[in-house]
């Protein structure tokens, strides 16, 4: 593979999108200009399992300004049913609440609104189960985990292995329910025309992926692709909950169907989307560790507890991240479901490798301790030299690299490894580490249209989605290294389904799949048509099959180092300094890859000391549904954060040299919190989030 000359590639360049964004000039989903709109507001079931028998609706049609009311006995009928997240009003069954069961359509969002709570479903309440346990009688094992790993592994004897070793861990760490919290609400419009005798509809959605919106609502509702053109230019924020449609884009075409012709608009409240647009699933995770006085790990055992809706299997791949980070003879990995009366779960920031490597590295943490090594010292020796799962080699792996340099950086010499030893005045302080890693994903699927539009400037078209990350930017300057131009010469355009297919902004895979496909477009465009070429000389070109995995294992690593200080009376937490040092591949922004990095830290900080839902399993709703409630952290907690990475060129993945950065952050970053905290403390909180009175409970003792 030849990779790109970097010229714009790799530069700090300030965001394209930025003025319009802060002049508020940027269209949102919801604020895209549509004539006479009405608007749409969701009504939701009560109960957490049972069958609406009645929904008396009559006096809410006669309101002033109502305009339509569908419920689950009169609204059209889904050509396809057969997800049941989004075959919604198609019977009477309620399977979570907060389930969609109908909605009202009116002249504005206040009087939709209103007329939603007045009517007043009669249901036949049934018995639910929303808890999960660790030995839930209904557990499972899927097929596959997210996207298509297996559910389990088996190399080697682990109990042999375990019976015999010098050292052993074995903890239980658990995880609660996470919620996204994108700034910008999911939010969409729809207008439903007819033209030529046949449907054609236009939708605003805030989306990751305007092609993966079309292509998975036109089947439910028998078109053609080419009837709905999905429009999503600017997205704020996703967090993997908006990457593919959920219940509520199904409702809004519903109700746009028989709007007769009419824009309907939709915004879901932040109470809302705890119930429709996904969440991190609850884990309960087993691991076993077993090594010689060395450290070196001679068995490794996760084995993975979490829970599924009974409307829709979701399985998150929380252990596969343990099949490949350390050296280890003996491994076995397992995933286990519960299905509950609860809504979906599905993507947030590193499904999967955030639950799971924060299991994965605290009992790293524990080893270390058990065998009086240093934990970074630990890591090291464990590492492996091609992928211990698979066998082959590394496309770059340089997690040691992160390490030694983390710990240089960070002043890792100056910890004192007995935990509680380092006080000043009220307060103790500790350091830790933990390992992360991401695989290099690279989305088949995707094609480029360039086209020399005016003397000295070309424009690029691609259906990519920008989530807020910097598409707009990356792409252009990924562009003009491809056509060997300057920036100012590329006029990009994002965001369309009438632009070429892109795959979903998800998996950290935006720029490989994407670029992959500018720069195949470009090199095909100078063999069509020479240089200089014509004025509206023009070529459409697929990206190549990325067939890099199958000859080596292409992943991103970093190291995480943590100071925390914790209030030895009142079990408070502070973190005033983070250090993120990474293995990415060569960086195609510094600016927004700096941003992006430090944005997953800030979510694993949030992960660590104060993310969770609280569910009431006595009537199934999670209670805590609004940014009063779920906390998250603020500016003025995070102090002083920073992201590194090492000067380097990934040679075999992408004609850019680059891995995906944006979920790297978040992985490891609350294993480090919390080896820090025990650091400080000698109290191993194995239960996020690390509240004051879990710390308190381990202080007292």
């Amino acid at each position: 593979m030849t990779l790109l000359e970097p010229h714009a590639i790799g530069t700090p360049v300030a965001r394209l999108d930025g003025r319009l964004k802060v002049t508020g000039r940027a269209p949102y989903a919801f604020e895209h200009s549509v004539e006479n709109p009405a608007y749409l507001h969701p009504i939701q079931s009560t109960i957490a399992r049972g069958r609406v028998i009645e929904m008396d609706s009559a006096a809410v049609r006669e309101l002033d300004g109502v305009l339509d009311v569908l419920t689950v006995f009169d609204a059209p009928e889904l050509a396809d049913t057969s997800d049941g997240e989004l075959a919604i009003l198609q019977d009477d069954r309620v399977h979570f609440r907060g389930q969609l069961i109908g909605a009202v359509v009116a002249e504005t969002a206040e009087i939709a609104r209103h007329a939603a709570g007045l009517v007043q479903p009669k249901y036949i309440e049934e018995p639910h189960d929303t808890e999960l346990t660790v030995d839930h009688p209904a557990l499972y094992t899927p097929e596959s985990v997210n996207p298509s790993f297996p559910s389990d592994t088996d190399e080697g004897d682990v109990d042999a292995a375990l019976a015999a070793a010098d050292v052993t861990v074995d903890q239980v760490y658990s995880t609660p329910i996470e919620h996204n919290n994108p700034m910008e609400p999911h939010a969409c419009i729809a207008q439903w025309e007819t033209r030529d005798g046949a449907p054609a509809i236009t939708m605003y959605d805030s989306t990751q992926g305007v092609h993966v919106v079309r292509e998975t609502l036109t089947p439910l509702f028998g078109l053609d692709p080419e009837q709905l053109r999905v429009v999503a230019p600017h997205v704020g924020g996703g967090f993997g909950s908006k990457g593919r449609p959920h219940a509520h884009n199904v409702l809004l075409l519903l109700a746009a169907q028989r709007a007769g012709g009419r824009a309907v608009k939709l915004a879901l409240t932040r109470q809302q989307m705890f119930s429709l647009v996904g969440y991190r699933t609850q884990t309960i995770q087993r691991l076993r560790l077993g090594a010689g006085r060395d450290g070196r790990l001679t068995a490794l055992a996760h084995d993975v507890v979490e829970q599924t809706s009974t409307v829709k299997e979701f399985a998150e791949q929380t252990a596969v991240t343990s099949r490949k980070m350390y050296a280890s003879p003996n491994r076995r990995t397992s995933h286990r479901l519960a299905k509950l009366d609860v809504p979906v779960p599905f993507w947030m920031r590193a499904p999967g490798e955030a639950p799971g490597t924060y299991a994965a590295e605290v009992a790293m943490d524990e080893l270390a301790h058990a065998c009086g090594i240093d934990p970074v010292e630990l890591r090291v020796r464990n590492e492996p030299d091609v992928d211990p799962e698979t066998g082959n080699p590394w496309s770059g792996r340089h997690l040691v690299e992160c390490l030694r340099l983390g710990a240089e950086r960070f002043g890792w010499s100056n910890r004192d490894p007995a935990p509680g030893s380092q006080r000043s005045g009220d307060w103790l302080t500790g350091l830790g580490v933990a390992s992360a890693t991401y695989p290099g994903m690279a989305m088949p699927g995707n094609a480029a249209r360039i086209t020399y539009s005016a003397e000295g400037r070309y424009s690029v078209h691609i259906g990519a989605a920008d989530i807020g990350t910097g598409t707009w930017t990356t792409l252009t300057q990924i562009a003009a290294d491809a056509l060997g131009c300057g920036i100012e010469a590329i006029d990009l355009q994002i965001g369309d389904t009438d632009l070429p297919a892109a795959s979903v902004a998800g998996g950290s895979s935006g720029m490989t799949s994407w670029g992959s496909a500018i720069v195949a477009a470009a090199n095909q465009f100078r063999a069509d048509h020479g240089n200089p070429p014509t004025i509206g000389a023009t070529t459409t070109t697929a990206a190549p099959e990325n067939t890099v995995a199958e000859e080596f294992t292409v992943q991103s690593f970093g190291a995480h180092f943590v100071e925390a200080h914790v209030n030895r009376d009142t079990g408070e937490v502070r973190v005033p300094r983070m250090l993120g040092v990474f293995s990415i591949g060569r960086a195609i922004n510094r600016r927004t890859l700096r941003s992006q990095l430090i944005g997953g830290m800030t979510m694993g900080l949030s992960m660590a000391l104060h993310e969770e839902s609280v569910r009431d399993h006595r009537f199934g709703h999670v209670v805590t549904q609004d940014l009063a409630t779920y906390h998250f952290a603020a500016h003025a907690d995070v102090e002083d954060v920073e992201a590194i990475w090492l000067d380097e060129a990934d040679e075999k993945f992408n004609p850019m040299g680059s891995r995906g950065a944006g979920e790297i952050g978040i992985v490891g970053a609350a294993a480090a919190v919390v080896n820090a905290v025990y650091n400080a403390t000698g109290v191993r909180v194995r239960d996020l989030p690390v509240t004051l009175d879990k710390v308190l409970a381990g202080l007292v003792q």
